[in-house]
């Protein structure tokens, strides 16, 4: 049992908090990918942008991402990339939760992931 609770702690710090299944792989892109956020910009707003916003700020559907709570230091890219493929449960607001994100893979994401990161640097999150 000490095993399993090591286990679900590492995995819950590693991404930021947010305690997924046991067995859920993290997904990840192709080595040596360059992350854009060039390319990550129009894959958010055909993928992301309806629940999270255009500006990122949060929808009546979903929260913002330009926010203290998604900063890396709480919400890794392992987290992004794992509520990508998996969905995840609502945790910090009420918004319900987050069904996958179907047509996106690892690759995409970290594209997604660049841009919103390169957003909060911008507002001043990291």
């Amino acid at each position: 049992m000490k095993r399993v609770l090591t286990l679900a702690g590492l995995l819950a710090a590693l991404c930021g908090g947010t305690v997924f299944a046991a067995g859920m792989e993290i997904p990840e892109p192709d080595r040596g990918l360059m992350a854009s956020p060039a390319k990550g910009k129009p894959l958010f707003e055909r993928t992301c942008a309806s629940c999270h916003g255009q500006d990122l700020a949060g929808t009546k559907k979903g929260p913002p991402l330009v926010h203290k709570i998604y900063e890396p230091s709480h919400h890794s890219d392992a987290s992004f990339q794992l509520a990508a493929r998996y969905g995840t449960r609502a945790h910090h607001w009420g918004f319900g939760d987050m069904p996958p994100v179907e047509g996106v893979d690892a690759n995409n994401v970290a594209h997604i992931i660049a841009y919103v990161r390169a957003q909060q640097r911008r507002a001043g999150i990291h």
